[in-house]
C-alpha cells in the first residue's frame, strides 16, 4: 500500500511527510508519543521532497535506546558515493530517558508494540509520531469496520433528516 503524501500543514507548522494508515487498521492505538530522529543530510533532502515509506516500520528499544527499523528512504538523487545514505537502516530516535524507561516497562508489562503512525517537519526538524499498539485479531477488525460503517450509515441518516429529505 503506497504511502499517503499529504504535503499540507496541520494544526500550526507540522507538514506531514509519511503516514502509516494501515497501522490504524492493523492495531488498537493506545497512545502516542512524539520523537526526534537521528538522519543524515541526504535523508532529509529526500524527506523534504517527499519520499518515505512507513508500511512495515516498527521500533524497538535496545539498550537504553530507541531504534526505528522498517523505514524506506530512498535515496536522495544529488546524492552519490560519500553523501548518499542506506535507504533501509536502522535510524535511532531522540526521547528522554524517562519516557523510553516509561516505553519499555509498557512494551514489556502489557505486550504492546511500537509502530510509527507519522513522520512530519516540525519546526524545521523531522519529527516520527510513535504509537503503543497492541495487535487486532480478524474479527475485531471486522468489528470495528462494522462499527464504522453503522456509525457513517447513521451520520448519512441524520443528514437526510435535517436536509428534510426524508
Amino acid at each position: 500500500m503506497a504511502p499517503h503524501r499529504d504535503r499540507t500543514t496541520q494544526g500550526g507548522d507540522r507538514k506531514i511527510i509519511a503516514s502509516n494508515r494501515r497501522a490504524r487498521h492493523d492495531y488498537s492505538i493506545l497512545d502516542t508519543v512524539e520523537a526526534g530522529i537521528v538522519l543524515t543530510g541526504s535523508e532529509v533532502k529526500a524527506l523534504r521532497e517527499g519520499h518515505a515509506q512507513l508500511a512495515d516500520a516498527f521500533a524497538r528499544i535496545i539498550r537504553g535506546q530507541v531504534w526505528l527499523d522498517g523505514v524506506h528512504i530512498p535515496p536522495y538523487q544529488m546524492a552519490k558515493g560519500f553523501g548518499a545514505h542506506d535507504p533501509d537502516r536502522a535510524r535511532k530516535l531522540l526521547l528522554h530517558a524517562k519516557e523510553i524507561e516509561k516505553l519499555d516497562r509498557m512494551v514489556a508489562n502489557e505486550h504492546l508494540s511500537l509502530i510509527p503512525l507519522a513522520l512530519y517537519f516540525k519546526e524545521g526538524r523531522v519529527k516520527v509520531e510513535l504509537g503503543m499498539a497492541k495487535g487486532r485479531r480478524k474479527a475485531d477488525k471486522r468489528q470495528v469496520l462494522a462499527e464504522r460503517d453503522s456509525k457513517m450509515e447513521i451520520a448519512k441518516a441524520l443528514g437526510r433528516r435535517a436536509k428534510g429529505k426524508e
